[in-house]
């Protein structure tokens, strides 16, 4: 069930905002909780048994895991390890085995042999609730939060409708204080979320959506037929479609978060305002780079052990960061793509801002080419695909647009593009969403009623046709 669906928009949502407001406050958690799983098991169908055992098993280890003082921690260590282990593995298993059996049986292929390949359903969200079991378990292992008595409480911070499908990734501790049933809840969490949560249906349905089948024709423009212009317009298209696509999502999650009473974190603060490839992941993406930093960068030393050891950890935590995004070789490539820039910029002193202006301009283009040429690979079916792209990227010629391109881009196509272009071109402050919600400023009014008024009623138009597409990120 997609947010961007009428069943979502005109049904689903009413129900359970209504089903919060007005029941009694210890039934809150259980009325979001009983909302998500059928929310759940309406897009994943069996998987849903795969979600329920993984917080099953989550769920009971917690208890165990709490610091004591009479405890060693070697047992807590122990459990912490296995219970842990069981979650890669499931994760591993479900979006993995059929990647790997592949190369496999390719290998077995050049050597005159045959090896079976498995092929199993990809569960909706496994990356995402995932590393929400794994937040949970390792924060009450350091003693950071106590675990769930409550297996309602507990349902709701993994499985809450919002967050579940495709993040922001909420650990623990940021939620854990929410999650008793004395939570307040009032009308004015929905005035405060409903416009954030509109501003991401127009970003998902306006933006996004136009710009859909302009970035698949230009993709699937053959190889014979690639050219300059088509390869800058596909991956520039898909650079505004993702960016529109993804932090749509996560304004509706948040603004939908906030209507049910809770507080999520930002995911996105403009990213493509920065001037550097490390301030792009402090401002791309945020949960996931912070969930990476304290799960596994820190636990590896970060960048306390010396420059080799910082420069290990880095390439590690990017070649997970792309194989977390897909079982594919493009995703693997992304990562180290961006690994390597991270560590160039740190090597050379690169990774802070100019204070020259002419220079910050300089670098905020490099930046912005260099993360256009990195989602090719992220986009493109596979390797080849990629590189014949990127090379027609680097080789100018005089050809334009084939014909079948030149249709799908169109006047309204192109007066989308060119307002997204304007919209990431602008200063990096302030960012729209928190601005939108909790500012009571004239510009935020001013976006408020743009948003709430010809936005929205455009984007509903657009729900209405149909014309609506799956969330990108609803593959990871």
């Amino acid at each position: 069930m997609s947010f961007a669906s009428p069943l979502f928009l005109w049904f689903f949502t009413p129900v359970v905002l209504a089903g919060v407001l007005l029941a009694p406050r210890h039934w809150r958690n259980g009325i979001i909780a009983v909302a998500s799983l059928l929310f759940y098991a309406a897009g994943a169908g069996p998987t849903t048994l795969l979600l329920l055992a993984c917080m099953a098993v989550n769920f009971l280890a917690g208890p165990y895991l709490e610091p004591t003082e009479w405890d060693t921690g070697r047992r807590r260590r122990r459990l912490l390890v296995a219970v842990v282990g069981f979650d890669v593995a499931v994760l591993v298993v479900w979006k993995y085995a059929g990647f790997a059996t592949e190369q496999l049986a390719g290998f077995a292929r050049l050597l005159g042999g045959d090896f079976p390949v498995v092929h199993l359903l990809l569960p909706i969200g496994i990356s995402f609730y995932t590393f929400h079991h794994i937040s949970y378990v390792v924060d009450i292992y350091r003693g950071e939060r106590t675990a769930l008595r409550k297996p309602v409480s507990f349902i709701t911070y993994i499985a809450m409708f919002p967050q579940l499908v495709a993040g922001p990734i909420v650990r623990y501790r940021e939620i854990a204080d929410q999650l008793p049933q004395v939570r307040t809840h009032r009308l004015d969490d929905v005035a405060s979320g409903f416009p954030r949560f509109a501003l991401g249906l127009c970003k998902k349905v306006i933006i996004a959506d136009s710009l859909s089948p302009l970035v698949e024709q230009c993709f699937a423009t053959p190889a014979d037929q690639m050219t300059f212009a088509v390869a800058w317009l596909g991956a520039i298209a898909y650079t505004l479609q993702l960016y529109f696509d993804f932090s749509g999502y996560s304004d509706m999650a948040i603004g939908l978060g906030r209507m049910l009473g809770f507080r999520l974190p930002e995911n996105f603060a403009r990213p493509y305002s920065s001037v550097t490839i490390t301030e792009f992941w402090r401002r791309w993406h945020m949960s996931l780079s912070r969930w990476f930093r304290d799960y596994v960068y820190i636990p590896l030393g970060g960048n306390r052990a010396g420059a080799g050891k910082t420069y290990r950890n880095l390439c590690i935590v990017f070649v997970l960061t792309g194989l977390w995004h897909g079982a594919n070789w493009t995703f693997l490539v992304w990562g180290v793509f961006h690994g390597a820039l991270l560590i160039v910029e740190r090597g050379y002193g690169l990774d802070q801002t100019p204070t020259d202006p002419l220079r910050r301009y300089a670098r905020r283009a490099l930046t912005m080419v260099l993360v256009i040429v990195g989602w090719v690979f992220f986009r493109a079916a596979d390797l080849g695909s990629a590189l014949v792209m990127i090379g027609h990227m680097l080789l100018p010629d005089f050809n334009g647009l084939t014909d079948q391109v030149d249709a799908a881009l169109g006047n309204q196509v192109l007066l989308v593009l060119l307002v997204a272009l304007v919209i990431v071109v602008l200063p990096a402050s302030p960012v729209t969403g928190p601005l939108l919600e909790s500012s009571r400023g004239r510009v935020a009014t001013a976006l408020r009623v743009a948003v709430m008024g010809p936005g929205l009623l455009w984007a509903t138009i657009l729900v209405a046709t149909g014309t609506f597409s799956p969330f990108l990120y609803y593959q990871f």
